[in-house]
Order: structure tokens, then sequence, then C-alpha cells
């Protein structure tokens, strides 16, 4: 697939399930403004959205204010917390509501998660002649959403690139990239 200036696009980031990815695997976090510039390349950026989750304690706000810094839109939902004291804030029906209503604007939407939930969503703005990319860790990334996707941007290809070290743990394995479907 040949990326071109002229192209228009629009990235979603899945901020939760990158930061978890990043923490799980290298102990690090995400770098995300890097990322959007490295997956844009020399395109045109239309629009960059981070859906993230807020605690009561707000423990997470210097992160917002780096990802605004960082010229990253944000979504921002309430965690829930439920009484057996397990949290949720899910952003997967937001993702997609926002790709469905950005599929008319964008040449390329460019998703950053490594989530299976958005196979249909790919499948659907792919249909409507929508170039679907899709940038996570291999090795946290579903198979199903990899091979969905017109092109994987695999970030443990070059992770030191990309990460904001924090603790001291080796990569995981690298794997190759796929370059178009």
């Amino acid at each position: 697939m040949i990326k071109r200036p002229a192209q228009r696009v629009a990235v979603l980031i899945d901020a939760q399930n990158m930061y978890h990815s990043a923490k799980h695997l290298y102990d690090s976090k995400l770098n995300f403004p890097d990322v959007v510039r490295a997956a844009t390349q020399d395109r045109q950026l239309i629009r960059a959205i981070a859906y993230v989750a807020k605690s009561k304690t707000g423990e997470e706000l210097a992160f917002f204010e780096a990802l605004v810094e960082g010229g990253i839109e944000l979504r921002v939902k309430d965690v829930l917390e439920f009484s057996s004291g397990m949290k949720k804030a899910d952003w997967d029906v937001g993702m997609t509501i926002d790709a469905v209503k950005l599929a008319e604007k964008v040449d390329v939407l460019i998703l950053l998660t490594g989530d299976g939930d958005f196979v249909p969503c790919v499948e659907y703005l792919q249909a409507r002649g929508v170039i679907v990319e899709v940038v996570a860790f291999s090795q946290s990334a579903s198979s199903e959403l990899k091979g969905a996707c017109d092109i994987f941007f695999d970030l443990s290809e070059d992770a030191q690139q990309f990460l904001i070290r924090s603790g001291a743990k080796t990569p995981a394995r690298r794997t190759t990239r796929k370059t178009s479907k």
C-alpha cells in the first residue's frame, strides 16, 4: 500500500489499551505524540483523538496535558467503579462511532489499539473505501485485527523510539511488519 502526502488521515487512540500494552511488555510509557507523527508520516493529519479515562483522584491529569500539548484531542470518560472493586472505562463504541463519522472526511484512518473488538469497525470502514491502518505492539495485538487492516505498523520493531522508560524490563521478541493486505 502506497502512502501519499495528499492523503487525509485521522488517528484514533485507545489510550488504555496502548498504555497497558507498553507497561506490560516494556515496563514503560508510550510517547503518543511521537507515535502519531511516525504513523502519519508526511501525510495530512486531520485529527488525532485519544480516548481516555479520568479517575476520582485525577492522577492522570499530567498525562492528559501532555497529550494536548502534543496536538492530540481528548475524549474523556469517568472511570466506573463497581461494588466488586472492578473499574471500567470502555471506549470501544465511542471510538467506533467517531471512526464512522470521520470516514467521509478522510482517506486513511489509523487505529492505535490491539483490541480485536475493532475488526467489524475496520471492515465497515474498508467497505466505504477508507484505508485502515493499525498501530500496536504485535505481541499484544489481536491476530484478527492485524489480519483485517490494510497496514499493520508494529511498534515492537523499534519500540525504543516510542517508549518513555520507567523501568528496566527486557523488550519482548520482535516480529515482522505487515506492509499491505
